[in-house]
């Protein structure tokens, strides 16, 4: 373990790697020697277990795993709080999305990996009603080159910060890249390639599958859609021959299944993948194929 505290302190030379090379007086280093391990997201969770199977001595934990479509107004809890000062390496979504660990991080020992490193990020929507902006979309794990690159981030850091379980990690990230869809959906095959999406964090999928997205509103408690953009949606739906909306598994579907009511479209829900149980890749690729095939049941496809 000596060896390796030397070479956190070695790579902190590296600010885009590491937030600080410390040694943690309680917490941070496992009793046996171990590597502690904490995922921020339920998509940083699952890729990250993914590529540590087997990895002698590496633990991971979950931080945030709340049944919620929007971390923007997430606080830290007290047992958040221990989870961070017990890690020696903090794995985030990056692209904006974690703005919640800033403080945190600031008086962290732990190195951090930023798994949206070397992503083609899209630009944000934008929230609307929301005190907060983001430049870019954060939720590029939604699409395969998104999923590819957390995959790819987490492995190359990881084997840099613990070589002596770099082979487990590269080997790791082999099976899972080839466990990923190259082509998930072809939107030309659909008779309405259109969504109106109850949730802005839809752009990778859409753009991998081949979809445009019409008008896509976040909800939130306190911030419903206006009478203006609900009337924006009937007109679309009129115009595009749009047969269903979708609502996001986590947010609200009030507003949505009023629309419906009005004008007789489906309402059907997506999964950004933000909550759920069990670890590896495979929690993953079940939620998208159940987006795939939501998308093509919804939308007329065969």
């Amino acid at each position: 373990m000596k060896k390796f505290l030397s070479l956190l302190c070695l790579l902190s030379l590296l600010p885009w790697t590491l937030s600080g090379c410390a040694p943690q007086e309680s917490g941070g280093q496992d009793q046996d020697g171990g590597l502690s391990l904490v995922a921020t997201t339920y998509p940083v969770y699952l890729f990250t277990t993914a590529v540590t199977q087997g990895a002698e001595g590496v633990t991971v934990e979950l931080l945030v795993n709340q049944q919620t479509s929007c971390l923007h107004d997430y606080t830290l809890t007290v047992t958040d709080m221990k989870r961070i000062e017990g890690a020696d390496v903090i794995l985030m979504s990056g692209a904006g999305l974690e703005d919640f660990m800033s403080d945190a991080l600031a008086t962290s020992d732990a190195a951090v990996i930023d798994c949206s490193q070397g992503v083609d990020l899209l630009p944000a929507q934008g929230h609307e009603g929301h005190d907060h902006e983001e430049e870019y979309d954060p939720h590029y794990w939604m699409c395969p080159d998104g999923a590819r690159a957390m995959l790819d981030n987490i492995a190359r850091e990881l084997s840099a910060l613990d070589p002596d379980n770099a082979s487990v990690y590269e080997d790791n990230l082999a099976q899972a890249a080839d466990q990923l869809p190259a082509d998930p959906l072809d939107g030309s095959a659909l008779p309405c390639p259109y969504l109106i999406t109850f949730h802005n964090g839809f752009q990778y999928f859409a753009q991998a599958g081949g979809l445009t997205i019409l008008k896509s509103i976040e909800e939130e408690e306190g911030s419903e859609a206006s009478a203006a953009d609900i009337r924006e949606i009937v007109e679309l739906i009129e115009t595009y021959h749009i047969p269903a909306i979708f609502t996001e598994v986590n947010g609200s579907d009030a507003t949505a299944q009023a629309i419906a009511r009005e004008t007789g479209v489906a309402v059907y829900t997506l999964d950004m993948v933000m909550s759920g149980d069990g670890t590896g890749l495979q929690p993953y690729l079940d939620a998208m194929q159940s987006n795939y095939d939501t998308i093509i049941q919804a939308l007329g496809g065969e």
